[in-house]
């Protein structure tokens, strides 16, 4: 055992000392005096017991995970499982009706042509979040291999290339992510609208990915009643940890009526309780299909 870990199992026995000499006293002044002391529902109960050891573990014990695979190949549906790139286009403010016309008029184009494999999945403004900004996201079925053979043929494309240098024109910044789905989330397929979608991102701490997917797995059950959930993707080049969970609902009443009915499952408050602490940030956009996007 390193200093550094000698250290940090002191901090844990000292901060577990004080926990426990704190319920000697409540339960010798109890005595002492004749009185009954009731401790809190949550403190008494074995599994809160049970969730503070594992928290205390997670903090001073890492193990090392024995598997050879790549977490990715853990956390996805099979080695064959779909590429998707999301693309943030912070446009300016005078030009975004202009670029939103100019998608509407180019990205069905290639989501349609069978020469290309791939698929637009949505197209978006963002309404709440970041003003003046679009996201894309295609589906590339095939993996890399898919991906390298459409950038290739765009090059090639020459309405495509007029395409990006009248779009460049009209963009303040742009970055983009390649990322790979969750195996138990559903494969995002069109559907009909009106619908607001929102993207929420996690930025998780390094080394969580897989703990995250295992809460999730069962999470993902508490959030289908009302077909909100639309996809969940993991980064895999871009920002690194990052993960994107799309939601479909009505409008935003329906948004707030759903998330609230999430706590009335037994097991959620669970689920947030381990996963909160494995994000270092998070975010979310409230967002509008564009007229091309084919979830509406």
């Amino acid at each position: 055992m390193n200093t550094l870990q000698r250290d940090q199992w002191k901090m844990a026995t000292r901060v577990l000392q004080r926990f426990g000499n704190g319920l000697n006293q409540a339960k010798n002044t109890a005595q002492s005096t004749g009185q009954t002391v009731v401790l809190s529902r949550g403190l008494s109960a074995s599994n809160h017991r049970n969730r503070e050891d594992s928290w205390f573990k997670s903090l001073f014990v890492r193990k090392v995970d024995p598997r050879k695979d790549a977490h990715s190949h853990l956390l996805t549906k099979n080695e064959e499982s779909n590429l998707y790139k999301i693309q943030f286009h912070n446009v300016k403010p005078e030009c975004l009706d202009a670029y939103n016309q100019l998608c509407e008029e180019t990205l069905p184009s290639i989501h349609n042509d069978k020469y290309y494999p791939c698929e637009l999945v949505g197209t978006w403004n963002t309404w709440y979040g970041e003003q003046d900004q679009a996201v894309h996201m295609w589906r590339y079925r095939g993996g890399y291999p898919a991906l390298t053979e459409v950038m290739s043929k765009l090059r090639q494309n020459k309405e495509f290339m007029k395409y990006r240098e009248e779009r460049g024109k009209m963009l303040l910044s742009r970055r983009n992510q390649l990322l790979l789905e969750f195996s138990f989330w559903n494969e995002p397929i069109p559907r009909k609208g009106p619908n607001i979608y929102e993207l929420r991102s996690y930025q998780l701490r390094p080394g969580t990915m897989i703990e995250w997917g295992n809460y999730w797995a069962r999470a993902i059950g508490y959030r289908q009643h009302n077909s909100e959930a639309v996809g969940g993707f993991f980064s895999q080049i871009g920002n690194l940890y990052m993960v994107h969970h799309l939601w479909a609902y009505k409008d935003l009443e329906a948004r707030e009526a759903t998330r609230n009915a999430a706590w009335q499952h037994e097991g959620w408050d669970e689920v947030v309780y381990y996963t909160v602490p494995l994000i270092q940030h998070m975010d979310s956009r409230i967002m509008i299909p564009m007229k091309a996007s084919p979830l509406q």
